[in-house]
């Protein structure tokens, strides 16, 4: 529950973020906003291939993917502008953060990936707890769907597949280009 109560939190930070874009700029950064909770097997799967003790304590120090926020926006810099949006706030603090965008996987996944700790305030307590907060555009969260879909939900494993879906993501790559390199030709006009 206390993990539940962390993604709203987050989920509650972008919305706001949103909705004040929206009214002062007239542009929404964000298409949609999706959260998940890893499952308990998940979790026990993950304790076991990385040899930590099962304990709740272990699970809150050592896992940091528990509670996740998926934010998509619709192009590239907008990733960038609602990561420092959310790192400016006083109740944030970034733990860790891999950007898969300047740095993308070998198979062409791309996404920032940021570990959050925000606080959840209990009822005689303030809790810190830790968020996983990926930022991908429309595109990004595409391919990484189907590829999910394709390479791990099906378990085919060759060469020529992983070099189409790593060519399927240099293509969506260069469409986010093109439609933010449009975006600031019509803002410019």
């Amino acid at each position: 529950a206390y993990y539940e109560c962390a993604i709203m939190e987050v989920e509650t930070k972008f919305n706001v973020l949103n909705k004040e874009f929206s009214l002062r700029y007239d542009r929404n950064p964000i298409e949609t906003i999706k959260s998940r909770l890893k499952s308990p097997e998940s979790i026990m799967g993950k304790l076991q291939r990385k040899k930590i003790p099962f304990s709740a304590e272990e699970i809150e120090d050592k896992l940091m993917d528990i509670a996740g926020v998926r934010v998509i926006c619709a192009f590239p810099e907008d990733i960038y502008l609602l990561r420092d949006c959310l790192l400016k706030q006083d109740d944030i603090d970034l733990l860790v953060e891999k950007d898969y965008i300047a740095n993308p996987k070998p198979n062409g996944y791309r996404s920032l990936h940021l570990i959050v700790e925000t606080p959840i305030f209990l009822h005689d307590q303030k809790k810190l707890m830790k968020v996983e907060v990926q930022f991908r555009t429309i595109a990004m969260d595409f391919w990484a769907s189907l590829e999910h879909r394709i390479y791990y939900k099906k378990g085919k494993d060759n060469q020529a597949l992983r070099q189409e879906l790593k060519d399927c993501a240099d293509i969506s790559a260069q469409l986010d280009l093109r439609m933010q390199a449009i975006r600031s030709d019509i803002e410019n006009c």
